[in-house]
């Protein structure tokens, strides 16, 4: 079956929005599924935009699916960059008879793209379909790192339905298992129990409180660098920066701090999907929430186009190696520094079966603090995260 057979055109309204507008637009320049010219070729795309019309699963926030219209209404007016952009925007994947029938069509999309090595974005909806864009990687031979922005662990109970409040700890229990790390951005305390960031710990999963990230949001970039799926609550979003959330609350991102974020996912070579969730249209203010998503992909989309092939595999002419003396581990560990970007990578030092098996995790995205970390004689959490995994 094509994919087409799950989507349904862009609605029509939005065009003259563009078309009232001088200079060339993302609406013009995209090549869109419309009604006249009907479903865009693929073979010269490198992204694909798509709405998802399901809503059912997203705890007390029901009217997300229909996020996709308003902010393409937006998305379309915005300025390309100065870049040839290859970007589609299939529509929408029409609501299935039941929630599993929509999770099915969304993992037979992203899989399909996947293999052929376009980008999805993902617009609206319950964060519970990041659940479907997992299980999309089933059939590829790497396990996968998921990055979430998100102001809690989405972990639910190990034995509740699957919604947007679960999802985690069903990815978590997925069998069989293709999951190597879970980072989480963003989390606040008072709306997480302790037994949960204890099962995190245990789990050698990252994760990252919103005060420490607002002090230094640059700290997310080596985060999303790390993983192949990224995935964004929206209410990780401060509500009056993003009203349109039924679970929206006083305290969260700004939404230059989004954007932010949201251009490192995109500047990250290893992303391969990325899905933008629960914005709620009916519950918006001004189409002010619609307006800071649209910049938001716009963001990403910027920055998928200055993506470096950076890496140390890529060849060792381009990276000053340091090796740091540290006394609780005598073999000492290995940093990289990209000479184009400034970079940083640490390697973890494990036998050559572990390089091996997990050949995409055994060297990992830091920061130069990691480095000065290492070189006031301690090792870095993140280092001794990715070690005990590896171990």
């Amino acid at each position: 079956m094509h994919i087409s057979s799950y989507f349904k055109p862009v609605q029509d309204i939005i065009l003259p929005h563009v078309a009232a507008h001088t200079g060339k637009r993302l609406g013009e320049v995209f090549e869109t599924h419309n009604q006249e010219e009907g479903f865009p070729e693929l073979a010269d795309i490198e992204v694909a935009i798509f709405g998802v019309d399901e809503d059912r699963n997203a705890v007390d926030n029901q009217g997300c699916g229909m996020a996709s219209l308003s902010v393409r209404e937006y998305l379309y007016r915005l300025l390309p960059g100065d870049y040839k952009t290859r970007v589609a925007d299939l529509g929408d994947i029409m609501r299935g008879d039941t929630v599993e029938d929509t999770y099915f069509a969304v993992t037979a999309v992203v899989e399909t793209l996947l293999e052929l090595n376009i980008v999805p974005l993902i617009i609206g909806g319950g964060q519970d379909l990041t659940y479907a864009m997992y299980r999309a990687y089933k059939n590829r031979k790497n396990i996968i790192n998921i990055a979430a922005v998100d102001n809690l662990f989405d972990l639910g109970e190990s034995e509740a339905q699957l919604n947007s409040r679960s999802y985690l700890s069903h990815i978590i229990l997925h069998k069989p298992n293709y999951l190597f790390n879970y980072t989480n951005i963003g989390y606040q305390t008072y709306f997480v129990e302790q037994g949960a960031i204890d099962l995190m710990r245990n789990l050698f999963f990252d994760i990252y409180r919103l005060g420490v990230l607002h002090s230094d949001i640059s700290q997310v970039e080596p985060l999303v660098r790390n993983a192949d799926l990224f995935s964004f609550d929206m209410s990780a979003i401060r509500q009056s920066d993003a009203p349109g959330n039924a679970n929206a609350t006083p305290n969260g991102f700004y939404g230059e701090e989004a954007c932010q974020m949201v251009r490192y996912a995109g500047m990250s070579d290893k992303i391969t999907s990325a899905g933008f969730f629960e914005m709620n249209p009916a519950l918006d203010r001004n189409g002010q929430t619609a307006h800071l998503l649209a910049q938001m992909i716009w963001y990403f989309i910027d920055g998928f186009y200055h993506r470096q092939d950076d890496h140390p595999s890529t060849g060792a002419e381009n990276y000053v190696r340091y090796t740091v003396q540290v006394t609780d581990f005598d073999d000492g560990i290995v940093f990289y520094k990209s000479k184009p970007t400034e970079r940083w990578w640490m390697e973890i030092k494990c036998s050559d079966n572990i390089r091996e098996k997990y050949r995409r995790h055994y060297i990992v995205p830091c920061s130069a603090a990691d480095y000065q970390t290492a070189l006031a004689d301690e090792i870095p959490d993140r280092w001794w995260q990715a070690y005990q995994k590896l171990m």
